[in-house]
């Protein structure tokens, strides 16, 4: 029998649909036996998940996925030759094990919610340059009383019929490049990764084909990543191709980095991206927890 572990998953503290508790029992009833919480930008729904985690008797591992900014900046650290990356590209950085926030950690979190606050408020102000009835209550309303994201404004087109669905409202008028797009203003690299390792947590670079970057230029840029805090890569996603995600898990080994996997869960509506699982229902297996100490004897103290 195969034990599972899922270490990347969101909740409606950030941009998932399920709450923290409920995604941690669905977790248990698909027989996992770890799960990590990593909502964008905020750790609001841990505390929640935990308690769950040990009612449920899973083990927990405590997360965050931080958006880092991707533009070469003075003193930014990453060479600006290597920090390029194509159209659309992004870069996140998981946060795995944030057992002891610290207080520079939690600081930099409460601005970065404000940040997110402040940008919701800009796609009002641009649907509304459209004429499109909008009100900041109805969009809390979708997000059931959390937090708002892209989602619930996708949502909210949806509802006024301008698009069919979700993932029309991020085709036509959400994504990069469209008419309601806002940028996402995150932390510097070296910055977050400092933040993640006070505060107990492993550095891991989310979903890297997210970044567009050249497979030939790929070992540099992830070597610079390292030299700067990195400490492992999500080789395994649902978005990747697997010769993409053979080639992500043999360069981590290649660069010494941990090899993580993750579903990226949002809501059962995405039918390719299933707890416990990664590229096209591959099921992760608790071997790689288990090449992961800092995390492993963690979870095992706490389910």
């Amino acid at each position: 029998m195969i034990v599972m572990v899922d270490l990347h998953t969101h909740s409606n503290a950030s941009d998932g649909d399920f709450s923290p508790a409920l995604l941690v029992r669905e977790a248990a009833k698909r027989g996992l036996c770890a799960v990590a919480l990593t909502d964008h930008d905020t750790v609001k729904g841990l505390e929640s998940a935990k308690t769950e985690a040990a009612e449920t008797g899973i083990g927990f591992i405590p997360g965050i996925e931080i958006n880092i900014n991707w533009k070469p900046v003075p003193g930014g650290g990453i060479p600006p030759e290597i920090y390029g990356l194509g159209p659309g590209g992004e870069l996140h950085l998981l946060g795995l094990g944030i057992n002891r926030p610290s207080p520079a950690f939690q600081a930099a979190v409460a601005e970065l919610s404000r940040r997110r606050e402040g940008r919701n408020r800009e796609i009002l102000d641009k649907m509304h340059e459209l004429s499109i009835e909008a009100g900041w209550d109805e969009l809390l309303a979708l997000s059931g009383g959390h937090s708002v994201g892209r989602p619930h404004f996708a949502d909210l087109l949806v509802n006024r019929k301008i698009v069919k669905t979700r993932e029309q409202a991020f085709a036509r008028y959400l994504g990069t490049g469209k008419p309601l797009y806002v940028p996402k203003e995150g932390l510097e690299f070296e910055e977050a990764a400092v933040l993640i390792r006070e505060s107990g947590g492993i550095p891991i670079l989310a979903h890297p084909m997210s970044l567009y970057v050249a497979w030939g230029r790929l070992p540099d840029l992830i070597r610079a990543l390292k030299d700067r805090g990195l400490m492992g890569i999500e080789a395994w996603h649902p978005s990747a191709k697997l010769g993409a995600c053979r080639r992500l898990e043999q360069l981590a080994r290649s660069l010494g980095l941990y090899i993580t996997e993750g579903s990226d869960f949002h809501s059962e509506a995405l039918s390719d991206r299933k707890l416990g699982c990664s590229h096209k229902g591959r099921q992760i297996q608790d071997s790689v927890l288990e090449a992961i100490p800092e995390l492993y004897h963690s979870v095992r103290g706490s389910s």
